[in-house]
């Protein structure tokens, strides 16, 4: 009993998001569908706040806890839960708080435009809910089948949302494409959890962990048995299509297109933070002493990555294509340190996760904001001679759009240095100039955008920015926020968010298998001097 009380004391944030968005969904099946419609309107709209409230308390729950844990047929004998189903860590922790304020934000922030397109219904506040619901489940994985059981249940509420504009046709397509390439890519994923298993004997992180070192000792070399390696890439690449990572993007522009504004402002922030953080977990626990073959996979997905969105995002006219081509190659970028197998380079992902989290955060609350004769606009023909008509927006979206190309000194800039930097240290300095040159070629359809709001001239019927209060005070306290996290003094100073990943980055880290000893990581002069282990086929 005592055993089972801890369990669920460890999970209380999934469980109140469970509860809670159960509740929620009686509350719409009973109240939202009796009454007329002004009222289903209202009731849709009280659940959709009662909805950001509950992110919003988990999230302060979660950011509060401080102790590590395990729960759920915990093994005994191991330290901090790593033997468990569920793992509640720092890093878990870390990303759980960004996964869970950044949907209440996007939440709340689509309330304008649901209103005018008539789309307010209860589901989808009830939809985020349990979508953040399976992201926070997917951080906290500690093996491949907890893992799959939060990717779905995540995968399945974004399906919907996608196509959730039932009257849009572009809308519905959008969430079949989804649908159709996510299943895909969940058998992908199923088919490596099934080779891995079956070269290890186990789901278990740890479990896992123990095998590979026998497995590499047996062979005496640091290649692993090609089977596993095998597993390895199928369970990399289903992944790599959570983060919309290249080759595996195509759904990423029509989506972005095709979903209502707030439901790919939804897309481009929470989730892309829950499924990189799981790539990490997976990575750097159970398969750390391999990570001389994987880091091979994450830099050949972050190059495909950098160079697809730098120049496929030059030609677009839609600036939710864009964004969609432009988290695409931030994909990349973020994918650079991860590559690194070290952990400064998980601390370095982090960081660069909160930055291009809060950078989006940004850039969508201004999209939602345009409208142009009472409907939602997306042309970038729209943003010319923004500046003359409203210099602040444009100043505001000008800091957003240098921070994104990473020009210093903005915030965007320290994320980029700090993941190339990373990737120096561990010896793949190749890599930090791709992204480097990569990051060059990607500059030019931002600063496109600044020139158009500067030097265009403005049409006859000029862009007008609706939305309320809240979209301009997210809009200009982000954009102010590029500026005053690099300033050398607190509580500026990145805000905190170099310390907080770098503890997040050691608890994940810290724990390894002890079965058995882990072979050495090659020095830096070795990594240099040397080249990349093979992959074993």
């Amino acid at each position: 009993m005592d055993s089972i009380s801890a369990d669920l004391g460890v999970a209380l944030p999934e469980i109140a998001l469970a509860i809670g968005g159960m509740a929620l969904l009686m509350l719409g099946v009973f109240r939202a569908k009796r009454d007329d419609e002004p009222s289903q309107t209202a009731a849709a709209q009280l659940i959709l706040y009662l909805a950001t409230a509950l992110l919003l308390a988990v999230g302060v729950l979660v950011a509060l806890d401080g102790a590590s844990a395990g729960a759920f047929d915990c093994a005994a004998g191991k330290d901090g839960g790593r033997a468990c189903l569920f793992v509640d860590d720092t890093f878990s922790r870390f990303a759980k708080v960004l996964i869970l304020f950044a949907s209440a934000i996007m939440l709340i922030l689509g309330v304008d435009y649901m209103r005018r397109h008539q789309m307010m219904q209860f589901e989808y506040p009830v939809l985020i809910v349990f979508a953040a619901l399976g992201m926070c489940m997917m951080v906290s994985a500690n093996d491949l089948m907890s893992l799959y059981m939060g990717l779905e249940l995540q995968s399945l509420s974004l399906y919907v949302i996608a196509a959730f504009r039932r009257d849009s046709l572009r809308s519905t397509e959008a969430g079949l494409k989804y649908f159709v390439l996510g299943a895909l890519s969940s058998g992908l994923l199923l088919y490596g959890a099934s080779l891995i298993y079956g070269f290890t004997g186990s789901t278990r992180f740890d479990e896992i962990a123990t095998a590979v070192v026998k497995l590499l000792e047996a062979k005496e070399e640091t290649a692993a048995p090609i089977g596993l390696l095998f597993g390895l890439v199928f369970l990399a690449s289903g992944l790599a299509f959570k983060i919309s990572a290249a080759p595996f993007h195509m759904w990423t522009p029509d989506v972005y297109e095709g979903a209502p504004a707030p439901v790919t402002a939804f897309f481009a922030t929470a989730p892309k933070v829950a499924a990189l953080a799981l790539f990490g977990r997976t990575m750097m626990g159970p398969f750390q002493d391999m990570a001389a073959q994987w880091s091979q996979v994450i830099a050949a997905l972050a190059v495909a990555s950098m160079f697809l969105g730098a120049f496929a995002g030059i030609g677009q006219t839609n600036i939710k294509r864009l964004m969609a081509y432009s988290s695409i190659g931030h994909m990349g970028f973020a994918l650079v340190p991860l590559a690194a197998g070290t952990e400064a380079g998980v601390s370095a992902m982090l960081v660069y996760l909160v930055i291009y989290l809060a950078t989006n955060v940004g850039v969508f609350a201004f999209i939602l904001m345009m409208t142009r004769d009472g409907a939602q606009s997306a042309r970038l023909a729209d943003l010319d001679g923004l500046a003359r008509t409203s210099p602040g927006a444009a100043a505001g979206l000008a800091l957003l759009l240098f921070s994104l190309a990473g020009i210093p000194p903005l915030w965007g800039f320290m994320a980029k240095f700090a993941a190339f930097s990373a990737a120096v240290d561990a010896g793949l300095a190749w890599l930090a100039v791709a992204a480097v040159v990569s990051s060059v070629i990607s500059a030019y359809y931002y600063l496109n955008i600044i020139r158009r709001m500067y030097f265009a001239e403005p049409a006859a019927n000029p862009l007008q920015l609706g939305g309320g209060v809240l979209h301009r005070a997210t809009f200009g306290v982000v954009a102010l926020a590029m500026i005053l996290a690099v300033a050398p003094f607190q509580p500026f100073n990145g805000f905190g968010a170099e310390e907080a990943a770098s503890r997040a980055a050691k608890s994940l880290t810290e724990h390894r298998a002890t079965a058995a000893p882990a072979k050495p990581a090659p020095t830096k002069e070795a990594a240099l001097g040397a080249p990349a282990a093979p992959l074993g086929l």
